[in-house]
């Protein structure tokens, strides 16, 4: 039985007191109206109203149901506009993630543009690697993430990939230093501090790959995450490290006066990276997450669009677009 729409009827015969304005109040025939009514007393097991040729009145039963009727309806159209809200992405929760290395001003930027357009809904951020972003997707326990390629993005859909170009962060008194443009084989002789392999495999090799086609073969690999670990790696353990043009801010005065970027010749290293979310699932929620992130990373990353717009699979190499 369909309470809701049976206590509507209740409710409307109850208010008309006439079974015929009831019926045109609801929109239906007054057969159905009255059918429904007795099948409502036959659930709830009490005569609702008495009926004669010439009126319907309410019985005492019926009065006394009758306010809990109209309590449960208004809680079943609150949850109807409840629903309503979370399907249109005006209210509910948003699980979403970022790299563990995403620039403070980027994140600012995200969560400020996305509460300026859906203040109803609580962004629920979390610092996660590609590789745990993939298994919460897996799980269901993530609702939007910023990914890095190549990956496996089997199962979900993707916003723009965006391309970043990396520069080498390497301490000031490195020759190479002073190159306007460094070449990856002048790294030779370096460390090198890197993402650890099991937040993204493909591209942690691609990475190590491309070095070695540009004739730099690190002396040794050393695994960072956070911007100041991987920056004390450089400075004390004679090590160079690859980052996009927003860490450009250590060269200078400062607390990281003793580094510095510069840009790698040739541009042969990039972070490529979108935001993902499981197919079927982008609500307008996801889709402002989606918007929000890539227009912070345009404005505060150096962020470039990447072509052509063509589904994204792995590879072995760095060959990203099939």
């Amino acid at each position: 039985m369909d309470l809701i729409r049976h206590l509507q009827c209740f409710v409307a015969v109850a208010e008309e007191r006439h079974f015929g304005r009831a019926a045109e109040l609801l929109g239906m025939a007054q057969p159905p109206l009255s059918q429904r009514i007795q099948r409502l007393e036959r659930e709830l097991g009490v005569r609702l109203f008495d009926r004669t040729s010439r009126q319907v009145s309410i019985t005492a039963a019926g009065t006394m149901l009758l306010e809990d009727a109209r309590l449960l309806l208004a809680r079943a159209e609150a949850l109807a506009t409840t629903a309503r809200r979370i399907r249109d992405g005006e209210s509910g929760l948003l699980r979403a993630a970022l790299p563990p290395d995403t620039a403070g001003e980027t994140i600012a930027a995200i969560l400020a543009a996305f509460r300026q357009h859906h203040p109803g809904v609580r962004l629920e951020l979390h610092e996660l690697s590609t590789a745990e972003q993939l298994a919460r997707f897996a799980s269901r326990e993530l609702d939007a993430g910023l990914v890095r390629h190549p990956c496996d993005i089997a199962g979900l859909e993707l916003g723009p990939v965006l391309h970043s170009e990396l520069g080498v962060l390497l301490p000031r008194e490195a020759p190479a230093a002073a190159l306007d443009e460094v070449p990856l084989a002048a790294l030779t002789g370096y460390g090198l501090v890197l993402f650890p392999r099991a937040e993204a495999p493909a591209l942690h090799d691609d990475v190590l790959n491309t070095c070695a086609r540009g004739g730099y073969t690190p002396a040794a690999v050393r695994h960072g995450r956070g911007p100041g670990f991987v920056r004390g790696l450089v400075l004390s353990a004679d090590a160079v490290a690859f980052a996009p043009r927003d860490s450009a801010s250590a060269d200078g005065p400062g607390p990281h006066a003793d580094i510095v970027w510069r840009p790698l010749a040739g541009a042969p290293l990039a972070w490529r990276h979108s935001v993902a979310w499981p197919q079927g699932r982008g609500d307008a929620a996801v889709g402002a997450f989606a918007e929000a992130t890539t227009r912070a990373l345009w404005s505060t990353a150096a962020v470039t669009a990447d072509v052509p717009a063509r589904p994204l699979r792995l590879r072995p190499a760095a060959e990203y677009w099939l």
